[in-house]
């Protein structure tokens, strides 16, 4: 199978670089803005590609005329796109609708991923089936991306996950695992809210879910984030307890107290069991997901 990655530079994007690399079956194209950001450049093959431009993502992919695309990539910074909203929309609403004309073009499969916050939160985890109410300018956004892909593709997969954690070489934006960590390490007091609930997902699972759901080519709706429902302070705690950090630091606070832009939903959280039933995807538990963290740190 040959398969298409955009967003390649970001963090699921080198993640499922790393897997690939490790199934020379599959042929790799990763694509990303700009230059190649993975540490080894071999094994694949590399373009540079704005997934905002119709024209390059309608070129780009009838060249190489992948089997599957994969989209990791989208402005995840949730607050930038209540001010950047141009760009939000050019990157969470309309590039997924250029990839599935361009997926449509070769008989492509196209694998799209989005979020728990096109919900609004008011009880989790959730299925597949829940409704969608988003709370920000970025949800709406990743809503009106998943209808563009459903309205247009005619062969796609809806991958929604939650909170994603890990580290790679050249990363752009941190998370909340490396933040809060990074931040006790200094002896820094942090105010932690307590009442968001999430399903906090690794890197490496989220890229298997995107591989398996890719090899197996099932369609439709899946959510793939971690197993383990918990409290965003009860996260940070964790993450304090296997670094042996001070828990004194982390004060609780309400998500009222901070003050963002956007809005975020108070519950989200998902059931995976759809995933686990129809192509086997398994997550780490969060703490093996924080050792596997450790030994790459």
């Amino acid at each position: 199978m040959k398969i298409l990655v955009t967003g390649s530079n970001g963090l699921t994007g080198q993640k499922l670089t790393d897997l690939l690399l490790k199934h020379p079956e599959h042929e790799l194209i990763a694509t990303g803005k700009g230059e190649d950001r993975y540490p080894n450049q071999f094994g694949y093959f590399y373009e540079s590609m704005d997934v905002t431009s119709l024209e390059e993502v309608l070129d780009t992919v009838a060249r190489h005329r992948p089997h599957c695309i994969i989209n990791t990539a989208a402005m995840t910074n949730v607050d930038a796109c209540e001010t950047e909203k141009e760009s939000a929309d050019l990157m969470n609403t309309l590039s997924p609708g250029y990839l599935a004309r361009a997926a449509n073009n070769v008989g492509a499969h196209l694998i799209h991923i989005s979020t728990d916050f096109i919900f609004d939160g008011t009880h989790g985890p959730l299925k597949e089936d829940e409704r969608p109410n988003p709370l920000s300018y970025y949800a709406l956004g990743k809503l009106k991306g998943e209808q563009a892909v459903m309205l247009t593709a005619q062969r796609w997969s809806i991958l929604r996950t939650v909170l994603v954690y890990g580290i790679t070489l050249n990363m752009s934006r941190s998370n909340v695992v490396l933040w809060a960590k990074g931040a006790l390490e200094k002896g820094e007091t942090i105010n932690v809210v307590d009442d968001q609930f999430r399903t906090p997902t690794l890197a490496e699972d989220l890229a298997m879910g995107c591989f398996q759901c890719a090899t197996s080519m099932a369609e439709g709706i899946y959510n793939i984030s971690g197993k383990d429902f918990m409290s965003i302070i009860d996260l940070v705690y964790r993450v304090a307890d296997h670094w042996g950090l001070d828990k004194s630091l982390v004060k609780r606070a309400k998500s009222a107290d901070i003050k963002q832009p956007a809005k975020r939903p108070p519950i989200t959280g998902f059931n995976i069991d759809k995933a686990k039933a129809s192509f086997g995807y398994e997550p780490h538990s969060f703490e093996e997901g924080l050792a596997i963290l450790r030994s790459q740190l």
